[in-house]
């Protein structure tokens, strides 16, 4: 997939299309030095990385305030959802939190290149205060169980979840089966068939 092609799926502007182009080629050029992602998913950014990231925002609460990506990374999802929300959701705060300094020097120069105000955090999860955000996310981070817990005492009332997984994510839900009080929504993906994202609400899955 090519810029061109992301844009046409997601019908981003062409100046969000414009950040997210600063934003990968910063990302090649330290990726030869930092292991941000594999060299066999960089070769095919738009649609591994980027779509992946881009559809998680439309399943977010409309009224959103702070989301907190867990393990960013390279900045997926966090960073590409704080890119499209500038225009999509200019009331939302990203707080990107990643403990590895490199990589998290890296979040904050790729958010300069893009344009776009984030914060980031390197720090552990267990530092992070209690009930500090509207959707939490991860992707590739941890195993779901412990992805749940982490985020039952990070989201605030009537907050959400999302949790990108692939062809083990239903192996996943049945190991982590007890730790959510309430049923998750099980949402296609967008990049490959048999992946999935998990959305969890703390009200609930209705």
């Amino acid at each position: 997939m090519s810029a061109e092609e992301f844009r046409e799926k997601t019908d981003v502007s062409r100046e969000t299309l414009e950040r997210l182009v600063a934003y990968a080629a910063l990302l090649r050029r330290w990726n030869k030095a930092v292991n941000l992602v594999g060299p066999s998913t960089i070769r095919d950014l738009w649609a591994r990385h980027m779509l992946d990231s881009a559809q998680l925002l439309p399943l977010a609460p409309p009224d959103a305030k702070d989301w907190f990506d867990l393990g960013s990374g390279a900045g997926f999802p966090g960073l590409v959802v704080a890119i499209l929300a500038l225009e999509a959701a200019p009331d939302l705060r990203v707080t990107l939190v990643e403990s590895d300094r490199r990589k998290a020097a890296f979040l904050l120069e790729a958010a300069r290149a893009a344009g776009v105000s984030v914060q980031v955090k390197a720090e552990r999860l267990e530092d992070l205060p209690d009930a500090c955000a509207d959707v939490v996310s991860a992707r590739a981070l941890a195993p779901l169980k412990d992805l749940l817990l982490w985020s039952g005492r990070l989201l605030r009332p009537e907050g959400v979840a999302l949790f990108p997984k692939g062809r083990q994510g239903r192996e996943e839900l049945d190991a982590a089966s007890g730790v959510w009080p309430f049923a998750p929504e099980i949402l296609p993906s967008r990049v490959d068939p048999e992946s999935m994202i998990l959305r969890f609400r703390t009200g609930g899955s209705t």
